[in-house]
């Protein structure tokens, strides 16, 4: 007798919840909220209108000298949208596969005075503007807009890994003796880094040189600093 008053009482529990919860559900089903509840609310990514991109913050500021021996700073590439890299010219693994990228966005943006490019070196001490010079040529670039950029060591590692949070180190066991991202960052016309989404709604912070639609959604986005 005492269990099936239980079960009775179960029942009805179960029925008002139904009658409550039910309708709620379907409606948040034809609203495509099934995972927006108020207590999630806050994590709820950032909005971002179609067409526009994230700021992640002012990019570092930086003094350097170029292949030419002319000395380059973050004021050079004011009012430009501007690809900044971390590479080494004897570098035997991605820097391949890196130069190949930014060559494919010179091509892209070739002729633009608003577009520029700036690759840092990590190895100084090996990469001085006469053989950034040379990498230069070898590579057949043509835009004047595209800088080599060498200087101390020690300010080259800060600015990679302090500055730009684009990690670089020296490692004698590896190839090469030196490790580094494969990352290009994105800068806008007023210094600020800049990048979309992923699918899941996360800021990609930088873009992937390795990757071919890294590439292609790196062309999209300059496209669009561009028209700012």
């Amino acid at each position: 007798m005492f269990k099936n008053k239980s079960y009775i009482g179960i029942s009805f529990v179960i029925l008002v919840f139904g009658i409550y919860a039910i309708p709620k559900i379907v409606e948040r089903i034809k609203n495509d909220k099934v995972v927006q509840g108020d207590r999630l609310d806050f994590v709820n990514p950032e909005v971002i209108e179609e067409g526009k991109l994230l700021k992640i913050g002012a990019a570092p500021k930086f003094e350097l000298i170029n292949q030419d021996n002319v000395k380059i700073t973050n004021e050079t590439y004011k009012g430009k949208v501007y690809v900044l890299e971390f590479f080494f010219t004897t570098c035997p693994t991605i820097c391949p596969k890196m130069n190949e990228s930014m060559l494919l966005i010179e091509k892209k943006f070739f002729g633009n005075p608003n577009f520029g490019i700036a690759s840092i070196t990590i190895d100084p001490l090996t990469d001085t503007p006469t053989v950034l010079k040379a990498h230069y040529d070898l590579l057949g670039i043509r835009s004047k807009n595209w800088n080599f950029l060498t200087g101390e060591k020690d300010y080259i590692f800060k600015l990679a890994n302090k500055g730009f949070n684009l990690y670089a180190g020296e490692n004698k066991k590896v190839a090469g003796g030196f490790e580094h991202s494969g990352l290009f960052a994105l800068i806008d016309k007023n210094g600020n880094i800049r990048c979309r989404n992923d699918e899941f709604g996360n800021p990609i912070l930088y873009y992937d040189g390795l990757d071919k639609k890294g590439v292609r959604n790196l062309q999209q986005d300059i496209n669009i600093l561009l028209e700012e």
